[in-house]
């Protein structure tokens, strides 16, 4: 049932190493869902002795992954899952792979020094983002425990250690690809690719060179595709080195992340991103760079330089159209504006300067105007007194269409409920002082409906301070 999938791509690639043992760890978290969707179906003692350390998977041997990366845009040749181990990979139901991952599980021969663990904290954050992230539709990797160790690491003071088991289709990163490059390995890198299109691009069957440029073509649709939905719900993931780019575009690390609340396409989150390089209106312009990083480590497999920078050229062009488009149709969809005229584009940007000039609340803004278009729920998603003029203008722009058709385009696109930072800064600290939080199961099960317009609890909806100065940082 497990096997260990990376080992053919060398020892250097996929380097052997065990997790540390933790005697004293407790299951403080599980995703049942994803315990029992995928097929896994481990019983409490599995999750526990597994995912510890105390036993190994059966038929594996852990390893890290080695990997380069451009940081911040500075290049780092030998990077690597520097507190991770990937424990082994398993066929789940409809013949899906998943790798299972521990992180925080102690050094490797990637840590540079570092104490290879995971303080309480981000791995409470990485469970509650990843499912709430899928619920909102976008691809991501999945939490499915976290695991307290019994011991303590030391981040700006002695905080409970844990655990994250993380489950991914794969974890093939953009830096994964610049390693092979790197070492010039075209039989690694060839093994690398097909691995990847057999897991996510299988419908590929062009041959030779063609089945390169068709894999790079579909990450640039895949990464494309994922900075639209970050986009349409406000995710900023605050540190998107091509070492934590999944080329299957699946949201993957969410250290630094978070969510934004007053509108602003500069907003940053990341208390080390001091330049603004990953703010939220950056986002899809580093994609298609680190996409083109990508590009530059594909040419190992090309014959013809020249050709392959023109192919891979139009497929970054590619990219750049589809995503103008993507983002033109995004607005259109959160305003229910039905068909396009060239005024459209005065209504949009007048509104997002109100947003920007106001620091309005950007997931509650649009939840506000599909709540006015319900004609119900007015009280829970108020709209801010500073749109009333431009609300005019947009009810008269939309007042030919039907209320319905309106409703189920916003509806899609319009989340009423995300995981606000306060809340899931507030759920750590119970963690931390409880080991326990009464208030996440059931926040959990409603922000596995945040398209669903119900009566919710206030405090889910709006933030109760100021978070305009709220920082996040990686959890090393």
């Amino acid at each position: 049932m497990f096997y260990s999938r990376y080992k053919e791509l060398g020892e250097e690639f996929a380097v052997l190493a065990e997790p540390n043992i933790f005697t004293q760890s407790e299951v403080l978290l599980i995703n049942e869902q994803l315990n029992e969707c995928t097929g896994l179906k481990w019983q409490s003692e599995e999750v526990l002795q597994y995912l510890s350390g105390q036993a190994a998977l059966p038929d594996c041997e852990s390893v890290s992954l080695a990997y380069s990366g451009h940081q911040f845009g500075h290049f780092n040749p030998l990077l690597g899952d520097g507190r991770a181990h990937l424990i082994g990979t398993f066929t789940g139901t409809e013949g899906v792979e998943y790798d299972i991952q521990l992180k925080g599980s102690g050094a490797t021969s990637f840590s540079r020094g570092g104490d290879g663990l995971c303080a309480l904290g981000p791995a409470i954050r990485e469970f509650i983002m990843s499912q709430a992230m899928h619920s909102l539709g976008v691809p991501t990797t999945h939490c499915l425990a976290v695991l307290s160790t019994g011991q303590t690491v030391y981040r700006q003071g002695h905080v409970p250690g844990a655990v994250v088991a993380r489950m991914a289709r794969n974890h093939v990163r953009v830096g994964s690809f610049q390693l092979l490059a790197l070492k010039q390995d075209k039989t690694a890198m060839s093994e690398l690719l097909e691995l990847c299109i057999r897991d996510s691009f299988e419908d590929i069957t062009s041959q030779g060179e063609e089945r390169v440029y068709a894999f790079f073509n579909r990450v640039c649709q895949a990464q494309c595709s994922l900075m639209l939905k970050w986009l349409q719900v406000g995710f900023i993931h605050g540190v998107m080195n091509t070492d934590n780019t999944l080329v299957n575009g699946e949201t993957i690390d969410y250290g630094p992340c978070a969510m934004m609340e007053g509108f602003s396409f500069s907003r940053v989150f990341s208390s080390i991103d001091s330049q603004g390089r990953y703010a939220f209106g950056q986002q899809p312009n580093i994609a298609s760079w680190n996409c083109a990083r990508l590009a530059e480590s594909l040419l190992l497999l090309c014959e013809s330089e020249e050709e392959a920078i023109e192919r891979f050229s139009k497929s970054l062009a590619d990219f750049s159209e589809a995503f103008n488009q993507g983002y033109r149709q995004l607005w259109q969809d959160k305003l229910a504006l039905l068909d396009w005229n060239d005024e459209d584009q005065s209504l949009i940007n007048e509104l997002l300067e109100l947003m920007t000039t106001h620091k309005l609340d950007y997931t509650n803004t649009f939840a506000g105007l599909t709540a006015h278009t319900m004609n119900t729920l007015r009280d829970q998603y108020p709209l801010a007194s500073e749109l009333d003029n431009w609300l005019s203008k947009w009810s008269a722009r939309t007042e030919q269409y039907s209320k319905d058709i309106m409703i189920t385009t916003m509806k899609m696109v319009n989340p009423a409920l995300i995981p606000r930072n306060e809340l899931v800064e507030e759920v750590i600290a119970d963690f931390y002082r409880d080991g326990k939080s009464e208030q996440l199961r059931d926040w959990l099960i409603a922000l596995k409906s945040p398209y669903e317009y119900r009566s919710l609890p206030q405090k889910w909806l709006t933030p109760q301070s100021d978070t305009t100065h709220y920082q996040t940082f990686c959890g090393t």
